[in-house]
């Protein structure tokens, strides 16, 4: 299907009562014609700035995320991933604590793809500066990718590699000073075809969103949970919802709080301690609670299928036990004497 761009904008921009929605196709081939450079910058504007104003229904994201699939670099893809995280949030309040988890949980025997990238003009850390801080630089081919998983059973690829021109409009933040979808679809991406795609996002139905794409799409063992400044990361202070969609069914469960008290947040983030944790040789009981809250997500990942087919709330509490009891486990007996 092909139609002329302006059509899309035209279908979209009549208003609250005229504007219609794109259907999956008409979507596709939209998102298409602008990762092939077919529009004009002011048709991208338009378009882009009309649905931020409206926000996208789940067909036009399963149908944007369809065209974004068809455009990743083939260095990343089918790589021998089993965890794929999309990190485009960055952290401002709280240390990346999930570093640690994504190590505890690579130093069990599985593979983990992060990708992300940093928005212009924000004050946020990203996972960039974070893997820098460590001696990492990001992966730019497939090489260096499968080199990174050998090694440490984590890598991680900028978007600009993986997708040049998803982050182009990522970057577009600091013409239009508002995020698009393309944040979005940032997340759901999923390059290397990992078996299981975890999200995080900020923004309450988000979650819930990301979900009914993957029923849309058909896409098994994707979830997405509201994480900590919309990273993913799990805040421990408060129970979290968890939204997912495997072998064929669209569920969410909950995930409790794993701190009875709110703790003080840091004055400043200090990367080094993050080190310093992992080795033993401070004490932090958030980032000790946050480490073994996200680990646990890792883990329930695993538990997916199971945990679409449990009857019961009580099935599902206990196999959400069952995995809290995993990750911590993993993290007491974490190797401390070895770093990255």
């Amino acid at each position: 299907m092909s139609s002329e761009f302006k059509e899309y904008i035209k279908l979209i921009g009549k208003g609250q009562n005229a504007g219609k929605t794109l259907d999956q196709a008409q979507a596709e081939d939209a998102m298409l014609q602008v990762f092939n450079d077919q529009v004009t910058a002011e048709q991208l504007g338009a378009f882009l700035m009309l649905l931020r104003v409206r926000e996208e229904t789940p067909e036009e994201l399963a149908g944007f995320i369809k065209a974004a699939r068809a455009c990743i670099s083939d260095e990343y893809k089918d790589l021998p991933v089993d965890l794929d995280l999309g990190c485009y949030a960055g952290k401002r309040r709280h240390l990346p604590w999930l570093l640690l988890a994504v190590k505890a949980y690579a130093d069990s025997g599985k593979k983990v793809f992060i990708h992300g990238t940093a928005e212009p003009e924000s004050k946020r850390l990203y996972m960039r500066e974070v893997f820098a801080h460590f001696g990492i630089q990001p992966a730019t081919n497939r090489v260096q990718a499968q080199g990174q998983l050998d090694k440490h059973g984590v890598c991680y690829a900028e978007l600009s590699s993986v997708h040049p021109a998803l982050d182009k409009l990522i970057q577009l933040r600091s013409v239009f000073a508002l995020r698009s979808c393309a944040n979005t679809l940032a997340r759901m991406l999923n390059p290397s075809r990992a078996r299981l795609s975890l999200h995080g996002v900020h923004h309450r139905h988000f979650d819930e969103r990301h979900a009914e794409v993957a029923k849309i799409c058909d896409e098994n063992n994707v979830m997405c949970f509201r994480g900590e400044g919309g990273e993913i990361e799990v805040n421990p202070e408060r129970a979290v919802k968890l939204h997912f969609y495997a072998a064929g069914v669209r569920k969410s469960v909950q995930l409790p709080a794993f701190l009875d008290n709110w703790q003080i947040k840091p004055r400043a983030l200090e990367l080094d301690e993050l080190k310093a944790l992992w080795c033993k040789q401070i004490d932090n009981a958030y980032g000790e609670a946050a480490v073994q809250a996200t680990l646990t997500v890792f883990l329930i990942m695993e538990q997916l299928e199971t945990l679409a087919k449990a009857k019961t709330e009580q099935q599902e509490e206990k196999i959400i036990q069952q995995c809290r009891e995993q990750a911590s486990q993993l993290w007491q007996n974490r190797n401390s004497q070895y770093w990255f």
